[in-house]
């Protein structure tokens, strides 16, 4: 089951809002490949620009993610990310890679666990900080109909403003329900609290809670579309996002 989430860019370089899926602890399947279109627009985004980043409000974001399992345990991503918008805000907007590794099935732990890394460039038109490096651990459950999930992504600044900063803490939380074997409905919490070492105040974090619905008509189909509502004055509001994955076994 995919779970998304959107963390929006206040003023540093650990939001970013093109790429917006909370990552379950399983992996693509070996010689599989699953490629994903993520769409996404705040209808209430940022309005002035920050750190002479264009301004967000009604930009259609696209993202194009491509993920192959290399064996039973581990996977490799790439994406491709693009803005569309009015005033020249149209644009390539940067490149990532993501390795991730998870516990083998063979381990029988009660939990499942996995761990990530995502390295990237974006375009400083659009992004403070051209070179972030993600790491990303991750723990879940299915029980029966309900599934959760936690995220704990701590992100770094290779290069930018942010350069000389420590990690940056945001953590994303997921619960679903399946009313049947096709739709899940459920919840999603994100947030980006600030340096490791200590938080922002409040109102500068970003919490951003999503009503979300997923669909699994099909072992090759992923489908996810949700509407998200920022809690603080830092965070974008008025979210849509959908996401669509086809997977194709060799």
């Amino acid at each position: 089951m995919l779970c998304f989430f959107v963390i929006n860019y206040f003023s540093s370089f650990a939001q970013d809002n093109y790429e917006i899926q909370v990552y379950p602890s399983e992996t693509i399947s070996k010689k599989n490949t699953m490629f994903e279109l993520h769409s996404n627009m705040a209808f209430d985004g940022f309005h002035k620009s920050e750190n002479n980043t264009v301004p967000t409000n009604t930009m259609q974001r696209e993202t194009i993610e491509i993920t192959h399992g290399l064996n039973d345990w581990f996977e490799i991503g790439f994406y491709l990310f693009n803005a569309i918008g009015d005033n020249k805000r149209t644009g390539f907007v940067g490149s990532h890679v993501r390795p991730r590794i998870k516990i083998p099935d063979s381990w029988h732990l009660p939990v499942g666990l996995s761990l990530g890394g995502e390295f990237g460039y974006q375009n400083k038109s659009y992004f403070a900080d051209d070179l972030t490096l993600e790491i990303r651990g991750i723990i879940d459950k299915k029980l029966k109909k309900w599934y959760w999930a936690l995220n704990a992504a701590f992100d770094k600044s290779l290069s930018g403003i942010n350069k000389n900063k420590e990690f940056e803490f945001a953590p994303s939380i997921k619960c679903s329900y399946n009313i049947n074997k096709i739709i899940a409905l459920g919840f999603e919490y994100y947030n980006s609290a600030g340096f490791i070492t200590h938080f922002y105040p409040y109102e500068q974090q970003q919490h951003l809670l999503f009503a979300a619905i997923d669909l699994d008509w099909s072992p090759k189909w992923e489908f996810n579309a949700g509407y998200g509502l920022g809690i603080t004055s830092a965070t974008e509001n008025k979210i849509f996002k959908v996401i669509l994955g086809y997977r194709i076994d060799r």
